[in-house]
């Protein structure tokens, strides 16, 4: 079938808005070439618009809208169509954060309100777990896997996927590079490979028993979490988080507890190795 058949309406990172046209017009053209009542163009346009908060602006023309209004007449664009399919190609990256993470919720609203199909395109993770009901990962063309956004967090298939979701990205460490004790947990098929930790699973200590000793590159403070950074003497390089506060500093030495019935197992390809169940 011709593309131009297939009620399919799509939404790109370049907002691609005719300039001279108000918001209204914008929004309306596609329905105007298909010879559309203009009463039931008006009743679209005006739904459309109180959908995505931009009754207001109906009459100004992009160039008087920011960055993230001018998405929203672009969505608009779509919205007035009712297609079968929406189709979102990296829509938020000329955004910058406070707009990319106010035009997300905002499309969240919108898919759970339309119920319409949508297929959405983007390099952020973020974007992909929040957004996503099924999440299609992709390297050079080919699916890496398909899943839930927290089936691809709790079981990813390769190390691809294991470092690409999550932020900070899981910590994968070459098993030569840590000491004996938790070389000796892997599982059979992972010699030679590495072990995957989530920042979550790794406790830091000032003192006491451990298996990897180490000592503090960063130590990042956001307030409701932090992040510490250590480098341990074999040269692997973890980042934990935890939700209090610390007093450590760079260049503390410290000992890292790792919550192996959490590690994720690769073999020297990158492919998961299962554990052994009893």
């Amino acid at each position: 079938q011709p593309s131009s058949k297939r009620d399919l309406a799509m939404v790109f990172q370049s907002y691609a808005l005719y300039p001279h046209m108000s918001v209204y017009e914008n929004m309306s053209f596609a329905l105007k070439l298909a010879k559309v009542d203009k009463q039931v163009i008006d009743e679209k346009v005006q739904n459309a618009a109180r959908i995505l908060n931009l009754t207001q602006y109906l009459q100004r023309t992009p160039k008087e809208l920011s960055g993230g209004q001018r998405q929203r007449v672009a969505i608009g664009r779509a919205i007035v169509r009712a297609p079968k399919v929406f189709l979102f190609d990296e829509p938020l990256s000329n955004l910058d954060a406070a707009l990319r993470g106010q035009t997300r919720v905002e499309i969240a609203k919108l898919h759970r309100d339309l119920g319409a199909t949508t297929i959405y395109v983007t390099h952020d993770q973020v974007e992909a777990m929040t957004l996503a009901d099924r999440v299609v990962v992709l390297r050079d063309g080919v699916i890496e896997q398909v899943g839930t956004p927290l089936e691809l967090y709790d079981r990813p298939a390769n190390q691809f996927v294991a470092q690409f979701i999550g932020t900070p990205q899981m910590n994968v460490v070459p098993l030569p590079q840590l000491p004996s004790p938790v070389q000796q947990q892997a599982p059979a098929g992972a010699e030679g490979g590495a072990i995957g930790l989530r920042p979550e699973n790794i406790t830091v200590r000032n003192t006491g028993a451990t298996l990897v000793p180490g000592q503090v590159d960063l130590v990042e403070a956001l307030g409701a979490e932090t992040l510490i950074y250590v480098s341990t003497p074999s040269g692997a390089q973890f980042v934990a988080r935890q939700n209090d506060r610390t007093g450590l500093r760079a260049g503390d030495a410290v000992c890292l507890d790792i919550d192996a019935s959490q590690a994720h197992w690769f073999d020297p390809n990158g492919r998961v190795v299962a554990r052994q169940t009893a």
